[in-house]
């Protein structure tokens, strides 16, 4: 399959936008934009993030401890900045540590998670990395959004177990799996 085809499946699933940071061999802080992120299980509570294998915030992590940034719906110019190469993202922004002093982009994020990394997985030219959640905080703000190439902003006053602003259609019965795990179809 070509990149550019698998970059337009991949643009038809939107997420949330991320930065992932950690310190650097000096102690400096690295990050970078990420919106491959996803939950493992919740025991140990463990996430997956993707990172260029390249990159100094992939080099950064392998010292054994990450943060996770879930930025906010008004954050669209951190995901920029920190996407942005050769750029010294943070003296740009203000940023804090975490427990365990990884940074932590308070005034940005919907959610901030620090993390141990529990196992790496080189993949083409990007690691998935496994990190075991030991910190959050949530501040009340709703998310950023990325899909089909463009931001978007979780519509206002929306919060966790609200109806979305917008349904495309009704909500659709889930379909249950039978043991054998095979759908009989009627015909």
């Amino acid at each position: 399959m070509a990149a550019d085809d698998f970059r337009d499946l991949m643009s038809r699933f939107p997420s949330g936008v991320t930065v992932v940071t950690a310190r650097g061999p000096g102690g400096e802080p690295v990050g970078m934009t990420c919106s491959s992120v996803a939950s493992v299980c919740t025991d140990p509570p463990t996430l997956l993030v993707c990172l260029r294998s390249d990159s100094a915030t992939l080099a950064a992590v392998h010292t054994g401890t990450f943060g996770v940034n879930m930025l906010d719906r008004d954050a669209r110019d951190m995901s920029e900045l920190f996407s942005a190469r050769d750029v010294d993202r943070f003296s740009a922004v203000s940023w804090e540590p975490s427990p365990a002093g990884v940074p932590w982009l308070p005034d940005h994020s919907a959610a901030m998670a620090e993390c141990r990394v529990r196992a790496t997985h080189p993949v083409g030219d990007h690691t998935v990395v496994l990190g075991e959640v030991a910190h959050t905080v949530t501040s009340g703000r709703p998310p950023l959004l990325y899909g089909m190439r463009r931001y978007a902003r979780w519509p206002e006053g929306a919060g966790p177990g609200d109806e979305p602003a917008v349904a495309d259609g009704p909500v659709r019965k889930r379909r249950t799996v039978p043991p054998d795990g095979v759908r009989k179809r009627s015909a």
